[in-house]
């Protein structure tokens, strides 16, 4: 054989395994990517979650506040109304 055949040749071949080692790092790196986006995806639904739950405890802290003045309300009024009739 020629050596320029064989220079090609061995070109050839170890292009095409430096291809395959390369396309092997791409699909291990996407995987790797691929598991990190869902981790992350979960977080964050774990973090609307939480954030859903601690709006309800204030909304609930809420309206027990809010009951909490008119009941404080009436009774001021009530004593008031008292304090008038005598």
């Amino acid at each position: 054989m020629d050596p320029i055949q064989l220079t090609i040749i061995s070109v050839s071949v170890i292009l095409t395994l430096l291809l395959v080692i390369l396309g092997i790092q791409v699909y291990l790196i996407l995987k790797e990517i691929r598991s990190s986006l869902q981790k992350t995806n979960k977080m964050l639904d774990d973090a609307g979650k939480i954030s859903a739950t601690v709006s309800e405890g204030i909304t609930s802290m809420t309206g027990f506040m809010n009951g909490i003045r008119t009941g404080l309300a009436m009774i001021t009024k009530f004593q008031k109304k008292g304090d008038h009739d005598e």
